[in-house]
């Protein structure tokens, strides 16, 4: 690897969500969101509580601080700040996230903020089906626009939707608020179109009124053929132009991928475009790319029946890779990936890259003693190799490199077993114990990381 000094200002920090967090659901005239109807299950938590940071964010970002973190992205609830998701704003749901911010510059820590974080506000999904409506699409960007009109002075760097791309997978409408319908294709395209039109329109009231930095965000996994078979390296391909590419060039070039236009036409897919929507995402441009990286997948096309669209590819077709470890839920562990993401998207794309969530969950048990969590330096510390390597030998312009996450919080399933932290919180799925917070052996090896700028990894 060559020796690769990081910038001055690279971002080292923390990605979170507000229902993975905050708790407090019923404080502060906050409104529910879907995430308020799921309950607990043997492998996940209710989302009342998380790990309180609604009254403890001023612990946590102490304990950011002391790392030496300079950045923090985090998502405002839309249900928090507007409890009915189109009807009046609630001034304590906006004084909490106003009192955050003051106090992430307080502490010298870049704020970064996310719009939407699947936690549709309960009254948009119920009433309206969530994101198939445009009525929903016109409340968002209300919404967004009062929080840039209310933040924007305070906060640089912006992201209006989590991981994008997986509104245009299976299983988009749960995280869409859609609560009627069988997701069909016609939906599933539908979803997609009406959250991409949000973010332009997010986007480009953004750079019209305030000098902020916005990027859309995808989670990008790596897909690799399973084979050298054609079919599985057509495949391959296919998932990324569809996944992936149908987004970038949309946030890039402002259009969507030519194949999957032509995809919608020979399928006769029935998608709700307007022509005034395809002029508002023609207007649109990036200041970056922002995305997520955990894991890479593998695609055999011989299980995926004929005639199937690539959007369900993977549903069928994915395998596990013999050649990369994988933790305790499948997921695998794949460095040399998260490079060649960074390399190829810069190559097509020539935007600076941002990568704002990596991480490994892990089961853990705290006895008393520091968690020795070497597993997870030995991750981190492969994934800022793959970086540095990008920045280095392949010329890759990196703003900063977030992980998910510093703190313990339930996961994306809810479940509070699977710890990506490099702090420990003594809560169960089931008993919130005290909620202490403990620093991992890690939480220490990512301060030395961050106080060299990227230079000490060992």
């Amino acid at each position: 690897m060559a020796k690769q000094i990081m910038p001055q200002g690279f971002l080292w920090g923390n990605s979170t969500s507000s229902m993975q967090t905050e708790g407090g659901v019923n404080e502060g005239g906050k409104g529910a969101s879907v995430y308020d109807t799921y309950r607990a299950s043997d492998g996940s938590s209710t989302w009342d509580d998380a790990i309180d940071d609604y009254h403890r964010y001023q612990e946590d970002l102490d304990l950011l601080a002391e790392q030496g973190v300079n950045c923090y992205r985090f998502q405002i609830s839309w249900s928090r700040v507007n409890p009915q998701g189109d009807g009046e704003f609630n001034p304590e749901g906006i004084e909490f996230y106003s009192n955050l911010i003051d106090n992430l510059l307080k502490r010298k820590i870049e704020p970064m903020i996310c719009l939407y974080h699947f936690d549709m506000p309960l009254n948009l999904a119920q009433k309206y089906n969530g994101f198939m409506s445009r009525h929903v699409v016109d409340a968002f960007v209300r919404y967004g626009k009062k929080m840039i009109d209310l933040f924007g002075d305070r906060v640089k760097y912006w992201i209006t939707f989590n991981e994008q791309n997986l509104y245009f997978m299976p299983g988009a409408s749960k995280i869409a608020g859609c609560l009627k319908g069988k997701e069909t294709t016609a939906e599933l395209y539908t979803i997609s179109h009406h959250i991409m039109l949000a973010h332009a329109r997010i986007t480009n009231y953004l750079h019209q009124a305030t000098d902020c930095k916005i990027g859309g965000m995808l989670a990008y996994s790596e897909v690799y053929p399973v084979s050298s078979l054609p079919k599985d390296i057509q495949y391959a391909r296919q998932i990324d132009e569809f996944m992936n590419k149908n987004l970038l060039d949309a946030f890039v070039y402002g259009r969507y991928s030519s194949e999957v236009i032509n995809c919608v036409k020979l399928n006769h897919i029935k998608v709700d475009v307007l022509p005034e929507d395809l002029t508002e995402i023609g207007q649109m441009r990036s200041d970056y790319i922002a995305f997520s990286y955990y894991q890479s997948a593998t695609i055999s096309s011989t299980l995926v029946p004929e005639n199937t669209l690539p959007n369900y590819y993977l549903q069928y077709g994915n395998k596990e890779n013999p050649f990369l470890k994988v933790n305790e839920w499948g997921w695998s562990v794949d460095p040399r990936g998260f490079r060649d993401v960074l390399t190829k998207t810069y190559n097509q794309y020539h935007l600076p890259m941002f990568p704002i969530e990596n991480g490994i969950g892990v089961r853990e048990e705290y006895e008393g003693r520091e968690i020795q969590d070497d597993y997870r330096i030995d991750y981190h510390r492969d994934h800022i190799k793959a970086l540095k390597d990008a920045m280095a030998i392949d010329g890759v312009p990196v703003i900063g490199y977030l992980v998910w996450g510093l703190i313990d919080i339930p996961s994306s399933s809810g479940n509070m077993d699977k710890r990506y932290g490099m702090v420990y919180v003594n809560r169960t799925n089931h008993d919130l114990l005290d909620l202490k917070r403990v620093p991992k052996k890690s939480y220490w090896w990512f301060k030395k990381v961050i106080l060299s700028n990227g230079n000490d990894l060992a």
